[in-house]
């Protein structure tokens, strides 16, 4: 498959979904501590390989475990310092993480499949286009936010069903990102 895949170059931006993607899901929980926050199988590989790979790469986590306040947006934020402290010290990078805190029913959420997050990684790094990005998530609603936008779309498989068609399936970020690499 390799870079040759869409016609990848350097010029693209990676969006991510986060649990699931990036950590382990807590199917019916939520990551609420630092030391809840485990990366999934070779996420820290992926992130070094994908570093080189990618102009962009872009987390857009929904986490309305802050609105029902299970978690403060400070100790949220943490979380995402020691992923980032992590990622960092493993050679790989994350260049903003966008974080959707607002409950499913707020008729004003910013959560995924709304665009909202990505429009806001656009409004700081101008150069996005969509049209060269890739949504890699494991759920519908990750699916459709890629979609919506016109992105290439990839699914790690997880125990949730989904329903969306993907452009390609996977068995982790670590895969998807080795095919690159061939």
């Amino acid at each position: 498959m390799g870079l040759k895949l869409w016609g990848l170059d350097q010029g693209w931006t990676l969006f991510l979904d986060r649990d699931g993607v990036v950590n382990e899901r807590i199917f019916d929980g939520y990551v609420l501590k630092s030391d809840d926050f485990h990366f999934t199988y070779k996420a820290l590989e992926a992130l070094r390989l994908a570093h080189s790979m990618f102009n962009r790469i872009i987390l857009v986590t929904n986490q309305q475990c802050v609105a029902l306040e299970l978690i403060s947006l400070p100790a949220l934020q943490e979380i995402h310092q020691h992923m980032l402290t992590e990622i960092e010290a493993n050679g790989g990078r994350i260049d903003a993480v966008f974080a959707a805190i607002e409950l499913k029913k707020d008729p004003d959420n910013r959560r995924k499949p709304k665009p909202a997050m990505a429009f806001e990684a656009k409004n700081i790094f101008p150069e996005i286009d969509f049209s060269k990005s890739i949504m890699v998530g494991d759920t519908d609603g990750d699916l459709n936010f890629g979609k919506n936008l016109g992105m290439r779309t990839v699914l790690v498989q997880s125990a949730e069903m989904v329903s969306v068609t993907p452009d390609l399936v996977v068995g982790s970020l670590y895969e998807f990102i080795l095919s690159l690499c061939e």
